[in-house]
């Protein structure tokens, strides 16, 4: 559908986009196989990067290269899927010096959401000299930047997944162990020989409880995620008995102090990650064609959008 520039939301900041990611909650709205658009007509698009055309708020200047993810984008309000948005000032993030545009789409949203959850760890008071950390899903879109960003914070990373061929490439983003995840599906026990110092998991269920249940004393887990269920058949022993703490990530409406640090952290190592390995680009006419291959399974990495 084409509109003109009059027809975008009435919000102060004025930005041509130039990339977007293909999302799997974006896929599910272009092929209308759930309902993730709460109002129409709406422009999809969860994740947003471009350039500042004008700023009526007096945040941006013209021609700042900013990141937009999350707060109801392509659900609420309209999204990244068009050659212009009007945004809110404090949806926006100036994308940091050492993170290119076609980069900044391919981490998207599971990125930042990784970055958030190792900054809640060390928020905490996690180290690295302090024991592995265990990161659930590792071969996803969340544990895969989970697993790159704490290798390089210097942590030990234990990657569960469910796909053995994807344990060279888990090793080659960081991975120093590789745990099958079939250890972690089984009916959850109070507790647990005590595994690891942390967590970072997207699980939820039964993984999660049997998770909580093995960390070190004193550990937390930030859980950021529901694949494998939205509930948790644990009980209050991990809690109680050896304090350990379950951290709760949201990188919907996180603010932006919070969104500035997680995107410095993805910044200052953007150049170990192997982009060219895990990212295909296509052009923004391509869109529903790959909406309907990834959710056939059929799109392997992420696929960046550009105008």
């Amino acid at each position: 559908m084409e509109q003109d520039s009059s027809a975008l939301p009435d919000e102060p900041v004025h930005v041509r986009v130039t990339h977007s990611g293909l999302n799997y909650k974006d896929a599910l709205s272009l092929t209308r196989t759930a309902p993730i658009s709460k109002q129409f007509p709406m422009v999809p698009g969860i994740d947003l990067v471009g350039v500042v055309l004008s700023d009526a708020s007096g945040t941006f200047q013209p021609g700042e290269k900013v990141v937009a993810t999350g707060y109801g984008l392509g659900e609420k309000f309209w999204g990244a899927y068009s050659e212009e948005a009007r945004l809110k000032p404090e949806w926006l993030v100036r994308l940091p010096a050492g993170l290119g545009e076609e980069q900044a789409a391919a981490v998207g949203t599971s990125g930042l959401t990784a970055a958030m959850c190792i900054d809640a760890l060390e928020r905490h008071g996690i180290r690295p000299d302090q024991g592995k950390v265990l990161v659930t899903g590792a071969s996803g879109g969340v544990g895969s930047y989970a697993t790159w960003l704490l290798n390089e914070a210097g942590y030990s990373v234990v990657a569960a997944t469910g796909r053995k061929s994807e344990a060279a490439y888990l090793t080659e983003i960081g991975a120093a162990e590789i745990l099958d995840r079939a250890e972690l599906e089984g009916q959850p026990r109070p507790l647990g020989k005590e595994r690891w110092r942390a967590a970072v998991d997207v699980a939820g269920g039964a993984v999660l409880a049997n998770v909580l249940a093995s960390i070190e004393y004193g550990g937390a887990v930030a859980a950021c995620g529901l694949v494998a269920s939205m509930a948790l058949p644990t009980s209050v022993a991990p809690f109680i008995l050896r304090g350990v703490s379950l951290l709760g990530v949201d990188s919907v409406m996180a603010g932006a102090d919070t969104r500035a640090r997680a995107w410095d952290r993805i910044a200052r190592t953007a150049s170990s990650f192997p982009f060219d390995r895990t990212t295909s680009v296509h052009p923004f006419s391509d869109v529903s064609r790959l909406a309907q291959a990834l959710l056939a399974q059929e799109l392997r990495g992420k696929a960046v959008l550009r105008w």
